[in-house]
């Protein structure tokens, strides 16, 4: 992108005692860096005559004329010693945007892996990369983060409480890379209309930035960053340098008008639909209504362009989780985060409620109900972050759902450093019976005392027509970890009442008081080079009915090891007792009656890196189950056939054999990815589900076009039976074009 030849304006100094004001009798007021005895850093902003051309090439003159901050610090192999590949780093700035650029020095470039262009994929991150986070009200808890690698790619995502990071969320910018004989250099571009910050002038920022270098499998950091961090480094803003010599224009209200229009053709003989061709047209509006808060408001909205969720086999008696896909939730999702639980986390064995979860609006089962329109506001003022929310669905006769308002509070305040409490209300106008509303209220507190402490708390409540109150509509959380890089200890108290229903969230397990308690060790052997580091843990957890009555324990117990080239190896036992009230099917023909059960189950789990071009993970599990025995095979993988094309194979096979009889169950499902650009892509997902006796398969093409808008054609098909080949069940092709208005 060609913009100009970037010059620097006139140098002012920025550099001071404290405070970030000027001083111009500060020796270092001409330095990009200036780092403190106690370990905090402060990098400065250059200020441009003339915009970067932001090709990948560090050749404007700009770069002459300031100097790169460097001495960046190893996370990973060695915590605190120097990078062993030295990175040098830029902040500019018009009155348009602000430009980030690095230098990546390597001595063997031969050895780089970067094999992903496709826009926030998670391997961007995992294999040579480069990032950087930007708190921009330097409340140093949430910000925005933009991953880039030598082939170009785009990663961005928000960043709530340190912690939480919606990777789903899209703005406008631009990133070049370009390689050369010693290494790499990129830029990127992010405009300011891009960014939420206070109002225009002066700025204070957060700040700061990642290197992975992969093939000696190490990570580091502009400040120094904790290796009990792990993965979360670069999101613990409490921990980035300060940024100071940036003034931003005038505020950061922006208004964007995101039109779209859709034609279809859907094939659906059980329905009666035959070639039918539709048309639609809508439109989602976002514009500032302060310099912290968004809000959007939504027409006619459609979701043709999302890929299809990943199918799923359920073995066991509670609810499986699908991860929210859609754009108009995702954006904003971690302001509804309650008592420490992510909205959008992948299930799993977790059995904390989530009191909002935004795929309770507009989905009945598998099937899409019409939104026909739907407010929301979201963001921070001053110490608060709030989020509102408004939809109205239509009706869908043949799918049993009515037309149905559904409304959204979250309130949440910091205190202290890293601390916060908060409020959560919900409310449907029809509930998922007819009878009359639902609705929830609930408050929590999340605090942090220390960089290795954090307690969760939370109680909640549900009230719906006809339905008692009290403790048995309640669901509290009382939660304790300690966690460093060799200790990790938890315990935790949960209660859910036997009426708690909380209908715009999500239950895995319902009706129960669990309490539970883990500890971890995490030694790194000094004198075993393939080894990083080990792993131990012990977990027991037992939940008893309402009665008081116990239904479930569980000792888990697990060792395994991270090796250096990063790849992982486990094996952990598990030993669970189980009291049946009531049996559960496992099967349309097998079941698992009440009783009193105990059985254990071994794993073996190899996890390999993702800088491999044969990558994923393989796992075998087996043991005795319900009075009878079970085996599981699973494995996913991905195949890197070049830096555009990829297959990601994923197959999971169940045995299971109990007194009642025998389930066998499989799972199948292939994505393959052909990158055509980082904004533009074919991928194409097929999927079996022996046990639902259904094939899938959804085929996408995405084009962004022009930055923020894009073209989407999809095709997808379902087909049912046995052999899931001789019934087309339907299909349906659509084609989707989006354009991004700003002011």
């Amino acid at each position: 992108m060609r913009r100009g030849a970037g010059r620097l304006a006139e140098i002012s100094p920025v550099f001071a005692g404290s405070g970030g004001r000027p001083d111009p009798d500060s020796a270092t007021s001409r330095d990009a860096i200036q780092r403190e005895a106690d370990g905090r850093v402060t990098l400065r902003a250059f200020r441009l005559a003339e915009p970067l051309t932001v090709d990948g090439r560090l050749d404007d003159p700009a770069y002459g004329q300031a100097p790169g901050a460097g001495g960046f610090l190893q996370q990973e192999p060695d915590e605190g010693a120097p990078a062993s590949e030295e990175t040098r780093v830029w902040v500019f700035y018009d009155s348009d945007s602000v430009y980030i650029a690095a230098d990546l020095q390597e001595r063997d470039p031969g050895r780089r892996m970067a094999s992903e262009m496709r826009r926030d994929h998670r391997n961007i991150a995992r294999q040579d990369s480069f990032a950087v986070i930007l708190d921009t009200f330097h409340d140093r808890r949430n910000g925005f983060l933009f991953h880039t690698n030598p082939l170009g790619a785009l990663f961005d995502a928000q960043v709530t409480d340190e912690r939480n990071t919606n990777s789903d969320w899209n703005t406008v910018w631009w990133a070049e890379a370009e390689s050369g004989p010693g290494g790499w250099t990129i830029e990127l571009r992010i405009p300011f209309r891009s960014l939420r910050y206070p109002a225009g002038g002066a700025q204070v920022w957060g700040i700061n930035f990642r290197r992975l270098i992969r093939h000696r499998n190490e990570t580091v950091f502009l400040t120094q960053t904790p290796q009990a961090y792990s993965d979360e480094g670069l999101a613990r803003l409490s921990n980035a340098a300060t940024l100071v010599g940036l003034e931003a224009p005038p505020g950061s209200r922006r208004i964007e008008l995101k039109p779209y229009a859709i034609g279809s053709q859907n094939h659906v003989p059980l329905n009666d639909v035959h070639h039918d061709w539709t048309g639609e047209v809508g439109a989602d509006l976002k514009f500032g209504v302060t310099d912290g808060l968004t809000a959007d408001v939504t027409w006619n909205t459609d979701f043709a362009q999302v890929e299809d969720d990943e199918t799923q086999i359920n073995l066991s008696r509670f609810s499986l989780f699908f991860p929210e896909k859609r754009d108009f939730f995702l954006e904003g999702q971690g302001v509804f985060d309650f008592g420490g639980r992510q909205s959008r986390a992948f299930g799993g064995p977790d059995d904390i409620p989530i009191p909002f979860f935004s795929r309770r609006v507009g989905i009945s089962g598998p099937n899409a109900v019409p939104i026909l329109a739907g407010a929301r506001l979201h963001g921070r003022h001053g110490a608060y972050t709030m989020g509102l929310l408004n939809i109205q669905t239509g009706d869908t006769p043949g799918l049993g759902a009515d037309s149905t308002n559904f409304s959204a509070v979250r309130l949440k305040r910091d205190i202290f450093s890293r601390s916060s409490v908060g409020v959560i209300f919900t409310h449907r106008d029809v509930n998922l019976d007819g009878t009359g509303s639902n609705s929830l209220h609930g408050v929590d507190g999340n605090f942090a005392p220390t960089d290795n402490i954090r307690f969760n708390s939370f109680y909640m409540a549900t009230r719906e027509p006809g339905i008692g109150s009290g403790r048995g509509a309640a669901s509290y959380l009382g939660q304790f970890r300690y966690n460093t890089d060799l200790v990790d200890v938890g315990a935790e108290h949960l209660y859910l009442g036997k009426h708690f229903n909380p209908e715009m969230g999500f239950v895995r397990r319902s009706s129960f008081t669990k309490n539970g308690a883990s500890l971890g060790l995490s030694p790194r052997p000094r004198g075993i080079r393939q080894i990083r580091q080990l792993e131990f843990a012990a977990e027991a957890s037992q939940y008893d009915r309402p009665d008081g009555g116990m239904e479930t324990r569980e000792y888990e117990f697990e060792a395994g090891a991270i090796l250096e080239s990063s790849d992982r190896l486990s094996v952990d036992h598990t030993v669970t007792e189980e009291r049946l009230v009531e049996g559960f099917e496992l099967s349309d023909e097998v079941g698992v009656p009440a009783g009193h059960y105990r059985f254990g189950r071994t794993a073996v789990r190899l996890t390999m890196g993702s800088h491999r071009r044969l990558s994923g993970y393989m796992g075998y599990e087996f043991g005795s189950f319900f009075g009878g025995s079970g085996q599981e095979i699973s494995t996913t993988g991905r195949a890197e056939v070049n830096e555009r094309f990829s297959v990601e194979p994923n197959l999971s096979l169940h045995w299971i054999r109990v007194p009642q009889g025998e389930v066998r169950a499989t799972v199948s499902r292939l994505r393959a990815t052909y990158t055509v650009s980082p904004r533009s892509f074919l991928g194409a997902l097929v999927q079996y589900n022996s046990a639902a006796e259904r094939f899938s398969a959804n085929v996408r093409f995405r084009w962004e076009y022009t930055p923020g808008s894009d073209l989407f054609v999809v095709f997808s098909t379902n087909r049912d039976g046995h052999d899931s080949l001789s019934g087309l069940s339907d299909w349906a092709l659509v084609v989707k074009l989006t354009r991004l208005f700003r002011v």
